[in-house]
């Protein structure tokens, strides 16, 4: 038996379809089935060693991403399209899986199209409220349907479709709060503010902290996860900003953070401030209230949608962008903060919100599916 799976080559796309993969490893240990070959196709591995880990092979492919403006680049994506398909044929034609998994994102479309023309099952799980175009387009052929959000159930075809929730992966999803402090350097007995951009870190969220940093942690503890891309620059500007604070030590910069690290901090955290995007359903997991602020400009408004639709279910509450100030985030901070009963609630709600089987279905949708082709 062979499962590909594909899908944009983003932490929202990667992780849970390695989710997915440890519960079909695991289903085949645990019920003796001959074990499937794993393949990853997508534009490059993205963590190497977790594809390693779960017994995954990658196979590159070339996308092209199609832009609503006008662009130059549209025409170079054009090509690059063109030529993704044309390695997509020739990759599954000698691969024949028999059954991908797509996650959707411009990269799964050659994966997709090829699937498609050798009448190879596909399954499709989208993240979003608002479906990606990607997926909206893979829809009309899936065998299967799998989403996040049960507002999200319109977009697709009724009798294919099932609201599984999010896979996230079980090493993520059991937090570790005893021996955090001593890992991540924390002070005993202050609050700790786990603050969230994205896998790619978000600028404005990154100004906002700093634009109140000496007075945050006067108070509180920050855990600030700010983008590769941003740490020198945030370490720099936030040297200057504490130089005289009695507390520099309470402000902890990580430009990523490993699982472990991921692991702790949310192990050790009050409350989360985060993006709008798939680690809403790790915040869930970990049972923590948190702040959510969602990206304005995302595909269909999936982030702004997402963030009110986890908010109605009582578990974050949520500041839009164009009301993010320093002292309006501070003073939302301390507003839950200074509220141990609402805090205590929201995370019972997410908790609840989250659905600990959601890898598990998908996995075993794949397992059926591909059975049924082999035969």
């Amino acid at each position: 038996m062979k499962i590909l799976l594909t899908g944009g080559g983003s932490a929202g796309h990667f992780y849970p379809l390695i989710a997915i993969a440890e519960e079909l490893n695991r289903i085949f240990d645990e019920e003796k089935l001959v074990r499937a070959e794993l393949y990853y196709m997508s534009t490059d591995p993205y963590d190497k060693k977790i594809l390693f880990d779960n017994d995954i092979v990658f196979k590159r492919v070339f996308a092209g991403k199609r832009r609503l403006y006008f662009s130059l680049m549209n025409i170079v994506d054009f090509v690059k399209v063109a030529v993704g398909i044309i390695k997509a044929l020739w990759t599954i034609f000698f691969l024949f899986p028999d059954v991908v998994v797509s996650k959707g994102g411009y990269v799964s479309v050659p994966v997709v199209f090829a699937a498609r023309i050798f009448r190879i099952p596909i399954i499709i799980h989208e993240s979003d409220s608002v479906p990606g175009r990607a997926n909206m387009w893979a829809s009309r052929f899936a065998e299967k349907i799998a989403v996040s959000w049960q507002e999200a159930t319109p977009f697709f075809p009724k009798e294919k479709t099932a609201v599984t929730g999010q896979p996230v992966r079980k090493e993520i999803r059991h937090i570790v709060s005893h021996g955090a402090h001593e890992y991540l350097h924390l002070e005993s007995g202050i609050p700790v503010i786990f603050i969230l951009g994205g896998s790619q870190g978000s600028a404005l969220i990154n100004e906002a902290v700093l634009g109140v940093l000496p007075e945050i942690v006067k108070k509180y503890q920050i855990i600030h996860h700010t983008g590769s891309r941003h740490l020198k620059e945030i370490e720099r500007t936030a040297k200057v900003i504490l130089e005289k604070s009695e507390h520099p030590d309470r402000y902890k910069t990580f430009g990523f953070l490993t699982t472990l690290a991921m692991k702790m901090a949310a192990g050790a955290a009050t409350l989360v401030v985060s993006r709008a995007g798939g680690t809403i359903f790790e915040i869930a997991a970990w049972g923590v209230p948190s702040i959510i602020i969602p990206i304005t400009d995302s595909n269909g408004d999936h982030q702004r949608k997402n963030a009110f639709n986890y908010s109605r279910a009582g578990a974050g509450v949520v500041i839009e962008e164009q009301n993010v100030t320093p002292h309006i985030l501070l003073g939302e901070i301390d507003r839950l903060m200074a509220n141990e009963t609402l805090r205590k609630q929201m995370g019972e709600r997410a908790r609840a919100f989250f659905r600990a089987d959601a890898a598990e279905k998908v996995a075993r949708a794949a397992i059926t599916i591909a059975l049924k082709h082999e035969q």
